[in-house]
């Protein structure tokens, strides 16, 4: 499916745009792209009253706050420098942006996501984001499950595993929503706006 339309009331969800993250190596883009990419969204957002949201990834420093089920690739013992929950400069600075914290892979799971985005009206979100088939995923399905319209901003988002990030855009977003560029994205945003 193309991009078709923008809701009246839409909101930039960005997910773990965060130090310690965008500083990680990733495909297709490196983060520093994906963030410049998510920042001129947020300007385009804003310039049109539109809400941005800004999601971080953070466990306590004992960890008694992370996901504790067993897995595979287990990710227990890992020491985070300070700051590296921090969201990136170039997102920061915009009083009115909402901030979520969460301690799981999706922005919707055990957050104020979705009474945030409900009490203003919100019915579509446009994702952006790292990892793309980890925290910007496992965002999209849940925001598709709670009913909103979902856009992804496929070059706006980038994953540690380049197969994992084709999958997603290929097999898992056209299933969920709608996706485009960010230049598609802000290019419907004025012709939705004006």
């Amino acid at each position: 499916m193309s991009l078709t339309t923008l809701d009246p009331r839409t909101a930039l969800v960005a997910i773990d745009l965060q130090n310690g993250i965008v500083a990680m190596p990733t495909q297709p883009w490196p983060g520093p792209e994906v963030v410049s990419r998510t920042a001129e969204l947020a300007d385009a957002f804003r310039s049109h009253g539109l809400p941005v949201v800004l999601v971080r990834v953070s466990f306590a420093a004992d960890g008694a706050d992370a996901v504790p089920g067993r897995t595979e690739r287990q990710a227990r013992g890992l020491a985070f420098p300070e700051g590296w929950d921090v969201i990136v400069d170039e997102l920061s600075g915009h009083p009115g942006d909402i901030r979520v914290t969460k301690h799981n892979w999706s922005a919707f799971h055990g957050t104020d996501l979705d009474v945030q985005l409900r009490r203003r009206g919100i019915t579509q979100i446009v994702l952006t984001g790292i990892a793309t088939s980890i925290g910007v995923e496992s965002t999209a399905r849940d925001a598709y499950a709670h009913g909103y319209h979902v856009t992804l901003a496929t070059d706006a988002m980038a994953d540690a595993d380049g197969e994992a990030h084709a999958n997603s855009v290929r097999r898992i977003f056209p299933r969920l929503g709608e996706t485009g560029t960010t230049a598609e994205i802000v290019e419907l945003l004025a012709k939705t706006r004006g």
